[in-house]
């Protein structure tokens, strides 16, 4: 066998293959048509071949559009806050959304393409992902795929962490489920924060529909305050609880949707009326709008404000119309009387000797006794005539239709001899006089106030000259009223070129005779009359408004003098009621301390009982405020007002001070040591300082300090003295040795 060489290696020698024959191209003929070649065939099989492979790109290139498509979908659906999800007809998962897998983020890893739905809802129930099925499976899962199979009504789902799923779920066309899935939990909270806070709140509540004529739901607090059964009360409206009103409390040209309180009269099921104030606030209730009602009662506080209504315009004591309402009742005579030739007389009648049984008997038969006369007088009078309490001791008649002053003088006659019948008070037999002053219109002033001044002027006279009668005001009478007109422009020119002065009267401690505080009295040099005495202008101060004014200076000029004295003494000004009522005696005080320098500690302010005889809200919270700023607040002349005890319930004083009628011939006057022996008890009580005014002798003080009394005021100390020398006065004591003012 022949070899042959391959990479330096023998093989043997193969016979070569001899090469095929090319095989010829068959003639085909089909179905009697011409032959052709099977070259041609094969060209048409490329041709399908490339047919089918533009389908096949066009198939693949839809494929492509479908899944963008369907990317495009979910992206638009995961964005979504709910969750959505889509079943075959055969309740099949076939697309859902991120929502979706987060609100069952317990069951997400069941989630699959063609998975059934209740597969996922079997295995949660098994793991306990639905606490409401605990106990049921098979009748809750059975439940929940009947409402799958047939939906069309939303339902809500609790999942094992205590969220709350709303489920709405619709049909396709096809026969598949389109399931909006919406986390709740945060308004289930709300709604159950909103029951519990509605349901238990001690403030009556009523949720009614937004057009009022129906009720839909009531806490217990309303039930109890109407007096209505849960289903009566829903059987109401709005409208049947109003009594008179019939606009709905929340209507209105009213743009927010929490209103201010609006007052109403509703009716109880007993039928009494009761006043409301109601707040009303827009919400929804369930799915639909509603309205929130508060009701706060406020009966008693209507109530209340009547009654405080009723005492801004009477007397406490005796019920009678004061002095703010007679002049409105005499305006409205007076209009009447100037279409017609009739004329009004004002009779202002003054008890005489009134002090004196306040005095020696008290007063609490002094009220007795002041209520005593106020229903004689009433009963003296005819029905159109008008009875008023003036003050402590005086009182106003307003008698219409006088035709002749004899008219006036008959009635005069008949009160004074109403009034002079004895009366029997606490077993004392109690005999009382009075003088009465008249004016008549037009003559005697066509005015409510003129009349009264008047009536007043000729009452001073009665007193002064006859006194237990009466006196009519006579033309003469104007010279005292020019006397005080005078008064009134000199003291304006004083003030205007700052001639008024403060004398200072010491505060003593009765138990070291040191001086503790100094009262400011002012004192008026005149050019022409030298000293006037403040009992002259002080009273034209107050009658003209020039009292503010002297008010303001004299607390300046306090306050400066004060800051140089020894810090441990302090300074009293006196204040007028007419200066609260200006409304800028809070400011003027804090001005005065902070110009001067002086801790708001060391001024006291003192007060009569007249400025709380309006006892008005202004008042009472301008002392508030002073005394928040550190100024203590003293009562002067306690006891000489009529209902003096009930003036301390008003106000925590700091001070108080015995009239000095209280104290003079203390020594020798039993009752008044008995009263200033009570007034010094109350005080420590109290926690209150006492302090007795008018000290003149040394029996008085004697009998002061027996009785524990804290301070003394008056001319057994000193009389009041220029501010130069109390200087001296307090750095004599404050001298070596400390020298008290009294032994």
């Amino acid at each position: 066998m022949a070899l042959r060489m391959r990479w330096g290696v023998a093989m043997p020698n193969k016979k070569p293959k001899t090469a095929k024959k090319r095989k010829q191209p068959t003639r085909v003929r089909v179905f009697g048509r011409p032959e052709k070649p099977a070259l041609k065939l094969a060209g048409s099989r490329r041709q399908v071949a490339g047919e089918i492979a533009r389908k096949r790109a066009e198939a693949e290139a839809a494929i492509a559009d479908a899944r963008k498509s369907h990317e495009r979908l979910r992206e638009a659906i995961d964005i979504l806050p709910q969750g959505i999800v889509f079943l075959d007809a055969d309740g099949r998962y076939i697309l859902w959304n991120k929502k979706y897998a987060e609100i069952y983020n317990r069951s997400s890893d069941l989630f699959e393409h063609g998975a059934r739905l209740e597969d996922t809802i079997r295995i949660g129930v098994e793991r306990g992902d639905y606490p409401e099925a605990i106990g049921r499976e098979q009748e809750w899962i059975a439940e929940r795929l009947k409402k799958l199979y047939q939906p069309g009504e939303r339902h809500e789902q609790t999942l094992a962490d205590g969220r709350v799923i709303l489920i709405d779920e619709r049909l396709t066309e096809d026969g598949g489920v389109i399931g909006l899935r919406v986390d709740i939990t945060e308004l289930k909270q709300r709604e159950a924060s909103f029951r519990l806070l509605f349901d238990s709140n001690p403030i009556p509540m009523i949720v009614c529909a937004l057009d009022g004529e129906r009720i839909l739901g009531v806490n217990d607090a309303a039930l109890q305050h109407y007096g209505y059964s849960r289903a009566e009360f829903e059987r109401l409206t709005i409208r049947s609880l109003q009594a008179f009103d019939p606009e709905l409390p929340w209507s209105g040209d009213r743009s927010s949707d929490e209103q201010a309180a609006r007052t109403w009269k509703h009716v109880r099921a007993d039928g009494a009326l009761i006043d409301l104030a109601i707040y009303s606030r827009q919400l929804v209730y369930g799915d639909q709008p509603a309205v929130l009602l508060a009701l706060m009662d406020i009966t008693e506080r209507k109530r209340a404000e009547a009654r405080l209504a009723f005492m801004a315009q009477h007397d406490g004591l005796t019920g009678l119309p004061n002095r703010a309402l007679l002049r409105q009742q005499m305006d409205e005579i007076l209009m009447h009387t100037r279409r017609s030739s009739d004329k009004v007389a004002v009779l202002v009648l003054g008890l005489d000797n009134f002090k004196a049984v306040n005095d020696t008997l008290g007063h609490g038969v002094g009220d007795k006794l002041l209520r005593g006369v106020a229903k004689r007088l009433k009963s003296t009078l005819r029905e159109e005539d008008t009875l008023a309490r003036l003050n402590s001791d005086e009182f106003a008649i307003v008698q219409a239709g006088v035709t002749r002053p004899e008219d006036a003088v008959l009635l005069a006659r008949r009160l004074l001899e109403a009034i002079s019948d004895p009366y029997l008070l606490d077993g004392h037999s109690v005999v009382i006089g009075a003088s009465i002053g008249i004016a008549i219109s037009p003559g005697d002033g066509d005015e409510s106030e003129k009349l009264l001044k008047n009536a007043d002027m000729a009452l001073s006279r009665a007193k002064n000259d006859f006194r237990g009668t009466f006196s009519f005001f006579e033309a003469e009478m104007d010279a005292r009223a020019q006397t005080r007109r005078k008064i009134e422009s000199d003291l304006r020119e004083a003030i205007q070129n700052d001639v008024l002065r403060p004398h200072y009267q010491p505060l003593v401690d009765l138990a070291t005779g040191r001086i503790t505080g100094l009262e400011a009295l002012v004192r008026w040099p005149h050019p022409e009359r030298g000293m006037i005495s403040p009992a002259e202008f002080i009273p034209v101060a107050e009658e003209t408004g020039l009292i503010n004014a002297v008010g303001g200076l004299m607390l300046r000029r306090a306050c400066m003098d004060a800051a140089q004295w020894p810090d441990d003494v302090r300074v009293a000004v006196n204040l007028s009621p007419l200066q609260f009522r200006v409304g800028n005696l809070l400011s003027l005080v804090m001005d005065a301390l902070k110009q001067s320098g002086l801790p708001p500690t060391r001024l006291e302010l003192e007060i009569t009982e007249t400025l709380l005889l309006e006892k008005s809200s202004q008042t009472l919270a301008t002392l508030h405020a002073l005394r928040a700023l550190g100024v203590r607040i003293s009562m002067d002349d306690f006891g000489t007002g009529y209902s003096s005890l009930s003036y301390l319930r008003s106000f925590p004083f700091d001070k108080i001070k015995i009239d000095q009628s209280f104290v003079r011939d203390l020594a020798g006057n039993p009752d008044a040591q008995a009263i200033v022996r009570s007034i010094v008890s109350l005080g420590k009580g109290l926690g209150v300082t006492i302090t007795a005014e008018g000290v003149e002798t040394e029996a008085e003080l004697s009998c002061l300090r027996n009785e524990g009394c804290h301070e003394g005021q008056g001319f057994l100390f000193s009389r009041a003295r220029p501010n130069a020398e109390i200087v001296s006065l307090l750095q004599a004591q404050r001298g070596e040795g400390g020298a008290a003012l009294v032994a």
